[in-house]
């Protein structure tokens, strides 16, 4: 089917900002390589579960859990252009601000796309609100989830970043959270799961 073909740019800056978020799935979150780890988890896949604990964390602590999602959601959006450093990386490299990349990233897309997403890459940076303090500590007890993952694997490298992750987290929900992940084994979930469903049965 042929489609008329009309110059709107908005649409194609805004479709090609949508082509790029796509190329977080390709990039590989670097540091794990130092704890002998290769092919680990893309950005794309830490954003996913950094979104949704960052939901869990706000609903915890009583902020608002759709725009903890979006900070979390966008926080690494600007690693499409400059790749995954790592704080060891940052000693020796000088890293683009976000704002300024996300500001490049946005900057012939659609007006209101451009004011949603430098407005929450603005206040994930200066991470001043609650819901900024809720995706930080989202970010970092994904990647201590991540690691306690990486380690009932045979990683024991890891445990540097889980210790350094949990000193990291700000709020006592996160803290609850990382404490709990921390004893668990990353199968365990579904023993809850069978738990939940047996009570649940029991009690009919």
């Amino acid at each position: 089917m042929n489609h008329e073909q009309r110059h709107d740019p908005e649409a194609t800056g805004t479709a090609a900002l949508i082509f790029e978020a796509g190329t977080l799935r390709d990039i590989h979150r670097t540091g794990w390589s130092y704890d002998g780890i290769h092919n680990a988890e893309t950005v794309a896949e830490h954003s996913h579960r950094a979104a949704v604990i960052g939901i869990v964390l706000a609903a915890m602590e009583g902020v608002d859990p759709a725009r903890t999602a979006l900070l979390c959601t966008l926080h690494d959006l600007h690693e499409a252009r400059i790749g995954d450093l790592t704080p060891l990386t940052r000693r020796y490299v000088s890293a683009a601000d976000p704002r300024t990349v996300t500001a490049d990233q946005v900057a012939v897309a659609h007006p209101a796309v451009r004011d949603v997403l430098a407005g929450a890459v603005d206040e994930h940076e200066d991470n001043l609100t609650p819901e900024a303090r809720c995706a930080h500590d989202a970010d970092k007890l994904d990647c201590l989830v991540r690691a306690v993952e990486y380690r009932a694997q045979g990683h024991t490298a890891v445990q540097g970043k889980i210790d350094r992750c949990r000193a990291a987290l700000k709020t006592d929900s996160a803290r609850r959270l990382a404490d709990a992940a921390m004893q668990m084994s990353p199968g365990d979930w579904q023993v809850a799961i069978r738990k939940a469903a047996a009570s649940s049965m029991a009690s009919h």
